[in-house]
C-alpha cells in the first residue's frame, strides 16, 4: 500500500514535537531512544501505528522516537513444538493416536507481526489440524509404513499454508502411532498365524527335497549291492557309537516274500 508509509500532516506534528522533546532532554532521552537487538533478533518499529520503511531493524543498535515509536522483537531462530497426541479416523476406519514435532522459523518479521496475531500459537493449532487432516487420507498399513511420506506432505501443506504468516516450516517428524489394544492383540494373532503358515510351507518344502535326495540315494544304491551292505555297516557304526543296548537288524523284503510263497 503506497499509503501506509505516510503520516499526515497531524502524525509529522506529533514526530516534531518528539524530536524537539529529545532536544530538550538530552542526553537523557537517549537511553529512551536506543534500543539493541540480537544477533538472531530484530525490531519491527510502529509509527504512530504504521510499520517505519517496512522493513525490520536489527541486528544490533536502532533508534525510536518517544511517544510516537513502539516496536516489537521477533525471534528468528527455528523453534520446535510438539503436537499433542491426535484420535485420528483413519481411511480405513480404525482409529489410533498420533503425536509429532513440527521445526519452523520466522522468515519476515513483518508478516509475523502485521499478517497474525500470534504466529507461534497459530502455527501449532494449524499443525494439530494439518496433522488429522492428512493421516485422515491414509490406511492403516500406509501409515505405520509411509511415515516420512506423511511427514512430507505435512511439512509442504504447513509451509504453503503458513507462508503469508511469514513462517517457514522447515520440518515435519511423527513420533509415535498408538494402536487400541483389541487391534494390536488382533495384529499380533495375525502376525502369529503367518509365521506359522510360513513355516509349514518351508517344513513341506524340505521334506520334498530330502524324498526327491532319498530317491536319488537309492537309484544310485541299486547299482552296486555292496554299497547296501556299507551303508548297512556304517548305520551300525553309528548307533554303536551312542551306547544303545538294542540293535537293528534289517531283513530284506524278499526273503520275507520268499517264505510267505512256501506257505
Amino acid at each position: 500500500d503506497k499509503n501506509s508509509g505516510r503520516l499526515g500532516c497531524f502524525g509529522w506534528l506529533l514526530v516534531l514535537v518528539s524530536l524537539l522533546f529529545i532536544i530538550a532532554t538530552f542526553p537523557l532521552a537517549i537511553f529512551m531512544c536506543v534500543k539493541i537487538v540480537n544477533e538472531y533478533e530484530r525490531a519491527v518499529i510502529f509509527r504512530l501505528g504504521r510499520i517505519t520503511d517496512r522493513k525490520p531493524k536489527g541486528p544490533g543498535l536502532f533508534f525510536v522516537l518517544p511517544c510516537t515509536d513502539n516496536f516489537v522483537k521477533v525471534d528468528l531462530r527455528t523453534v520446535s513444538f510438539d503436537i499433542p497426541p491426535q484420535e485420528i479416523l483413519t481411511k480405513d476406519s480404525v482409529t489410533v493416536s498420533v503425536d509429532g514435532v513440527v521445526y519452523f522459523r520466522i522468515h519476515c518479521p513483518i508478516s509475523s507481526v502485521a499478517n497474525v496475531s500470534s504466529a507461534h500459537s497459530s502455527t501449532r493449532l494449524l499443525a494439530q489440524t494439518t496433522l488429522r487432516n492428512v493421516l485422515g487420507t491414509k490406511n492403516l498399513a500406509e501409515l505405520l509404513s509411509d511415515r516420512e511420506g506423511i511427514s512430507v506432505s505435512m511439512q509442504e501443506a504447513l509451509d504453503e499454508a503458513t507462508d503469508p504468516w511469514g513462517i517457514k516450516v522447515e520440518r515435519v517428524e511423527i513420533k509415535d502411532v498408538k494402536l487400541p489394544q483389541q487391534l494390536q492383540r488382533a495384529m499380533a494373532a495375525e502376525a502369529e498365524a503367518s509365521r506359522e503358515a510360513r513355516a509349514k510351507i518351508i517344513a513341506a518344502e524340505g521334506e520334498m527335497k530330502a524324498s526327491r535326495a532319498l530317491k536319488e540315494a537309492s537309484l544310485v544304491i541299486a547299482e552296486s549291492p555292496s554299497g547296501l551292505q556299507l551303508r548297512y555297516l556304517q548305520t551300525l557304526n553309528t548307533i554303536a557309537a551312542e551306547k544303545n543296548s538294542t540293535i537293528i537288524f534289517p531283513l530284506p523284503i524278499d526273503m520275507m516274500q520268499n517264505f510267505m510263497q512256501r506257505k
